[in-house]
């Protein structure tokens, strides 16, 4: 299929060589025996007495102009000592410095054999300098200048080198005595040496020779497909704003070297990784799009099947001690993650784990027939089957339009998402702008994206105790006021999972909206939600009707919350709600009774009718005393019709109950366990509905002593049981108590303080 993803791949699939006009790094070196004549051993690093020592023994370095060799300190500044006056030597210097010649070319690009031939040793004292020149071929089959830097303590003289249209700088100095810094680059490149600013510098140079017949090596030129990668990734965007939208956020291009996450970089690349890197690198840059490289980890789980046994005693034999063989059947689960993020220029990102899509990978193909890092497999235990787990890793090239970074931010979800958002939004406040500012046009563009995939709660159902990422996001677009996003945002809480300790974030956001508006998406998440919730959207009702600017406008999502209470089984619940028993909290009366008593008397009143109305949801003593209770402590509800309807029906119940005799038992007897007619059960009732007898001793096996304490518990019968251990079986000892009168006592003394309370 014809894909900008497999354009990519075609446009990288020639580029297999690495390097560039240059090279340069640090490599750790034994310190070698360095002697010059006249002087004698050099210490290493160079001491300021030595390098005086230097310059007197050395000659004024010349520069070539033409067919002349010419000495002017106005164009090379610098001293110089001849080869035949050098001696280098040390046990481990030739494998040090083969390693260096070896690591200059792989950076040149050249494949070929190369030999490192001694040519100068430079001494650059404080204001020493060299103006733009290229070298001459100094040798035959010389192509570059190899520069080591000795260990040295001095600051200056960086060394720039031009190519066509690129330029780089490299510092020739390394921090650490134990490592040499060099620099490697083609004799036709424009170079220069700007000046020393202190210190002295003393550098070896070496000509770099091919050793065989040919063509000199050349810097690897991979300009036309940099240009093709360039005009291919500058059209991207506009296949993303495409309606069709076809185009994928980001790209990802496999590579071919193993690498750990630890050592996974740009530095790190190797072969035609690195060539492809460097050549994409440049193309991102002329493109205006985002470059990393990650670690694509692909993880697969699902069933196996067996496919024989590793030994056995022939055909058709086997033995115990086999293992059975097993193969991969069907993938049920499987996940694509990028992480280990790492930029071109190693400077650290903020991404997170990033998932991956099929029509990201470039070329289409290039993750078949891929090998396991990791496979195991478990035998079929009990019900389950055989089933195998394992694990693909892969480093990648990712990349993306800049313009589309948040858009693929968004990606790696809500742990990614808004902890950014929180940053952008202090930096915003910090700012003191407007919301012109980047950060704030930043912040406004990402929470579009995320409002628009905002997951669905997974369990609708669910009620946290902590705020919700919804609030989390909503306090978020409050400290930005962003009065657009608050309004998209509040639709969230419809889809459920709406919860009491949302509230207050969900209040807070609202109050930047006009009050009819808010008072619309109000009634919304409370038509959305009180089915399945009630005490968030009681408590949401109470604390809006509070706020003088809303209280008027929230007439509708009131209806909606009495429309919704439960009870009544002629009233049709949706679907998904029909299989669960309504649960609420007495809190819930309160918040209902308090928030209509401010928006609507007659929903109020409508509210108690149906309360009274299904006593099985709404008990008297279990929810509408307790709830009065607290409720009789707000004042202003004393006028209102539906409260003192509630008071009355309340003071009746406690009348009717305190009018009932209560008294102490006369006697033993005592109300039966219900339900069983079991021997045993029944053996528990004579002793129970005996007016003379108190104590009951029952021996008998465990079973048959579990079975009566379940009888006495579930009759919440008035005795009191212990077993008696001594002797087999053991012994139930039932002892008769005063426990229901109990509780009548007290509940009596409960009865008369809330008649006095109430009347």
């Amino acid at each position: 299929m014809h894909s900008i993803a497999n354009e990519l791949a075609a446009a990288l699939h020639g580029v297999r060589t690495p390097g560039d006009f240059y090279a340069a790094g640090a490599s750790a070196m034994p310190l070698p025996r360095l002697t010059v004549n006249g002087v004698g051993p050099v210490a290493l690093p160079l001491l300021a007495v030595q390098a005086e020592q230097l310059i007197a023994v050395a000659d004024r370095a010349p520069y070539g102009r033409g067919e002349e060799t010419l000495i002017d300190t106005q164009v090379r500044r610098t001293w110089q000592i001849r080869p035949d006056q050098v001696q280098i030597e040390g046990k481990n210097w030739a494998a040090a410095l083969d390693a260096m010649v070896k690591q200059a070319a792989a950076g040149l690009g050249v494949t070929a054999a190369v030999m490192a031939e001694l040519y100068k040793l430079l001494v650059y004292d404080e204001g020493s300098f060299f103006v733009s020149h290229r070298d001459t071929e100094k040798a035959p089959g010389m192509f570059a200048t190899l520069i080591i830097a000795l260990p040295s303590v001095h600051a200056g003289g960086e060394l720039v080198v031009r190519h066509k249209d690129r330029e780089v700088r490299l510092e020739l100095r390394s921090d650490d005595p134990s490592e040499s810094a060099f620099a490697a680059f083609y004799a036709d490149c424009v170079h220069e040496v700007l000046p020393v600013t202190s210190g002295c510098r003393l550098a070896l140079v070496y000509n770099l020779l091919r050793t065989g017949r040919g063509k000199l090596p050349q810097p690897p030129s991979y300009e036309a497909e940099q240009a093709r990668l360039a005009a291919l990734l500058r059209r991207w965007p506009d296949g993303q704003r495409a309606p069709e939208g076809s185009t994928p956020d980001k790209l990802v291009y496999p590579l071919e070297h193993a690498y750990t996450p630890a050592e996974l970089s740009f530095a790190a690349l190797k072969g035609a990784d690195a060539a492809r890197a460097a050549v994409l690198t440049a193309a991102a840059e002329q493109s205006d799009c985002d470059l990393h490289v990650a670690l694509l980890t692909i993880e697969e789980s699902g069933a196996a099947e067996y496919t024989g046994y590793s030994a056995g005693g022939g055909l058709g034999y086997r033995d115990y001690d086999d293992e059975p063989e097993l193969e991969a059947d069907e993938v049920l689960e499987h996940s694509r993650t990028l992480s280990a993020w790492a930029r071109p220029d190693g400077a650290a990102t903020p991404l997170g784990p990033l998932p991956l899509e099929d029509a990201e990978v470039s070329p289409a193909d290039a993750l078949d027939d891929m090998e396991p890092d990791e496979e195991y497999f478990e035998e079929a235990t009990g019900n389950e089957g055989a089933s195998f787990e394992r694990t693909y890793r892969r480093a990648a090239l990712v990349l993306w339009p800049h313009e589309r970074r948040l858009a693929v931010l968004n990606q790696g979800g809500l742990s990614a998402t808004l902890p950014y958002l929180s940053d952008l939004a202090r930096r915003w406040k910090e700012s003191g702008e407007g919301p012109e500012s980047p950060q704030w046009r930043e912040a406004h563009e990402l929470s579009g994206h995320m409002v628009r995939d905002w997951p669905k709660p997974i369990n609708p159902y669910f009620q946290r105790d902590e705020p919700s990422p919804a609030a989390e996001m909503l306090a978020l677009l409050t400290r930005l006021n962003d009065t657009a996003r608050i309004e998209a945002m509040a639709f969230v809480f419809a889809t459920g999972g709406h919860g009491k300790s949302d509230n207050q974030a969900l209040l807070q956001a609202l109050s930047r909206l006009p009050a009819p508006r808010a008072g619309e998406l109000v009634a919304q998440i409370v038509a959305a939600n009180a089915t399945n919730s009630l005490d968030a959207c009681g408590d949401l009702l109470a604390h809006g009707a509070n706020d003088e600017r809303l209280c008027g406008h929230l007439c509708a999502a009131a209806t909606a919350l009495v429309d919704a209470l439960p009870g009544d089984p002629k009233r049709k619940q949706p679907a998904e709600f029909a299989w669960r028993k309504p649960t609420f909290e007495v809190g819930f009366i309160v918040d209902l009774m308090t928030a209509l008593s401010r928006t609507d008397a007659k929903l109020a009143d409508r509210a108690v009718s149906h309360a009274l109305a299904w006593p099985k949801t709404f008990g008297l003593d279990a929810v509408l005393l307790p709830a009065l209770r607290r409720l009789f402590e707000q004042t202003e509800l004393g006028t209102l019709t539906a409260f003192q309807r509630l008071r009355a029906a309340c003071v009746e119940h406690l009348r009717e109950r305190v009018a009932q005799p209560l008294a102490p038992p006369a006697d033993w007897t005592r109300a039966a366990a219900p339900g069983c007619e079991c021997p045993r059960c029944k053996e528990l009732n004579r002793f129970l509905q005996s007016p003379a007898q108190r104590t009951w001793t029952f021996k008998a096996n465990e079973f048959d002593r579990l079975h009566v304490l379940d009888s006495i518990k579930r009759g919440h019968c008035d005795v009191d049981s212990a077993t008696d251990k001594h002797g087999r079986p053991y012994s139930l000892v039932c002892t008769k108590n005063q426990a229901s009168y109990e509780r009548r006592a007290r509940q009596r003394k409960q009865d008369l303080a809330d008649l006095e309370r109430l009347t």
